[in-house]
Order: C-alpha cells, then structure tokens, then sequence
C-alpha cells in the first residue's frame, strides 16, 4: 500500500517517462521526415527548415486554443457563472479546497444538466476555471463533491492544461510534416537529382514510413499522457483531502449514471473527470480499446485509490 505522497511521486515520475519518450519519438519522426522531405526537394540533407515552419503553423493554431480555452470552452458548454449563495457547497467547498492547495480561488461556472460531470480549465492558476453540472452538485455529498473538486485543482496545480497544449503542438507538427511529405510524393514535385544515392534513397523510405505512422502514433501517446495525467490528479486530489473515500465514491456515482452529457462533445470529452458519454462502447475493456481513451477506465482509477493510506 502506498502513501498519498509516494502515490503522487510514482505517478509524477511514470508521466516524466511518457512525456520524455513522446519527446524523443517526436525528435526522431521530425528529423526523419524532414530529411526525407529535402532529398525529394533536391535539397542536400542536413537541415530541418520544414520543421520550423511545421512548429510555426502548429504553434500558432495551438496558440488560440491555449489563451483562450476557458472562454470557447464555457461557450461550447452553455455555462453560467456560480453564485455564492444559489451554489453554496460549490462555491465555498471550492473556495476552502483552493486555499488548502495554495493556489487562487478559480472561476465557478455552473452548467444546467442533469449528468453528473465536472472539468477545469485555463491557461494557469490565475487564469483558471472550475466548471460543474447540476447534476454534480444535486446528487453529489459534500465529502463527495471535494474529491471532485480537487481533482480539478490538481489538473490546474499540475499545470495540465499547459502540458496538453504543448503536446499537442507537438503532435501537430508531426502530422503537418508527414502530410507535406506525403502529398509531395503524390502529386509530384521537385525530384532529387541524386537518384542513385542508396543512403538518400534508405533516408526517404524511413521518411515516407515515419510520415504515415508518425502522426497516429503522436496521438496514442499523447492519449497516453492525458490518462496517466488523470491518475497524478486522483493522486494530487487525495494529498489536497487527505481522504481517498470522497473521490472513490464520487467516481462511482458518475460513471454509473445512466445520463450523457448533452452539451459535451469530441473537443471536449478529455476535460471532465470521467468520460461524459454513455452511448456504445462507453466502458469498453481491454488495452486495445483502452489505447484510444483520454480517460483511463475507472475501475483503474478505483484500484488505484483504493491502494492509498
């Protein structure tokens, strides 16, 4: 059995290795393709030009998402703000938990539907957003609700939607080289004129294999990251409480609950506590299945809280 501090240490130290080796696959593919982009082009080896502009475009698009994910979020979803008083356990529990964590009282937003779920966002703690159903804070205790809440504290703490974001760029500049390369070889363009090089003609074969499994790769492990994420945030939300028991019983009030949560959707799935829809192949076991989640099945999670003094 392990202690809520070595449960967050092993759980911070098992994302450092995901997030290292996504860095280096990333550093491999990019090279890779790069390289093989600049033979086809005629261009001598060497340089990662192609690269740069990837990581400028993808950069830029991630860039708007990031600095402004609270306000298209809140959008999407049809939040409205939390008042003191109409939400009194939301907002005080929230306010009392913040000050425990150390870090500011985020933004309260309430969402009007009966699916019990909950998210956070924002680019930091001081830009930080905490938004919850109706339906968590009807069928939810109090002792219920803080291990929610502090979950969600701890993906803000933890600096997740930072981490995502940087991810993502990165992902994005995998899959825009691969695309580049793979439509030049398509549709034509300027040929090497070195045509007998084998060394040339090894770097591109890797290349073209890079360009095609590179970018469903990137996203498997960046799915990978998001669910060992969920895990540190479990783990950080038990430091916060100093009781497991709130948090195991709300995820299983959640993840049984037979209503979906009608305002989420693709985009914003990853961000609440437990996965928000119910429709085929919700629960699904197995690695391979588990291999496309953003959440790690909740039985996992249970398991793993249970384990915590």
């Amino acid at each position: 059995m392990l202690n809520i501090y070595e449960s967050v240490a092993a759980n911070k130290a098992k994302s450092l290795v995901v997030i290292i080796g996504f860095g280096l696959f990333v550093a491999i593919a990019v090279y890779f393709i790069s390289q093989a982009f600049a033979i086809y082009q005629g261009y001598e080896p060497g340089g990662l030009g192609m690269a740069g502009l990837a990581l400028i475009v993808s950069g830029f698009l991630s860039f708007g998402g990031y600095y402004f994910s609270d306000s298209i979020v809140l959008g999407i979803s049809g939040a409205r703000p939390a008042n003191r008083k109409k939400d009194f356990n939301f907002y005080t529990t929230a306010e009392n938990l913040a000050i425990g964590a150390g870090i500011p009282k985020p933004k309260l937003y309430v969402i009007t539907d009966s699916a019990p779920n909950a998210f956070a966002t924002g680019r930091d703690p001081k830009h930080a957003v905490i938004c919850a159903t109706t339906g968590l804070l009807t069928k939810l205790t109090r002792t219920e609700l803080e291990g929610v809440l502090a979950h969600e504290l701890s993906h803000i703490r933890n600096y997740d939607t930072r981490l995502m974001s940087v991810v993502a760029v990165l992902v994005g500049v995998v899959a825009l080289l691969g695309d580049w390369l793979l439509r030049s070889t398509w549709f034509g363009g300027r040929r090497s004129n070195d045509d007998d090089n084998k060394g040339a003609a090894v770097i591109m074969i890797i290349g073209i294999v890079f360009a095609i499994l590179s970018p469903i790769v990137a996203q498997l492990i960046q799915l990978a990251i998001s669910r060992r994420r969920e895990f540190l945030a479990d783990a950080s939300s038990v430091a916060i409480t100093r009781q497991p028991a709130g948090l195991i019983s709300a995820l299983q009030k959640i993840s049984k609950d037979p209503e979906p949560l009608e305002v989420a959707n693709k985009a914003t799935a990853h961000l609440y506590i437990v996965n928000p829809f119910k429709g085929a192949g919700y629960g699904a076991k197995g690695w391979f299945s588990n291999m496309f989640n953003t959440h790690p099945p909740v039985a996992e999670r249970l398991k793993a809280l249970q384990k915590m003094a």
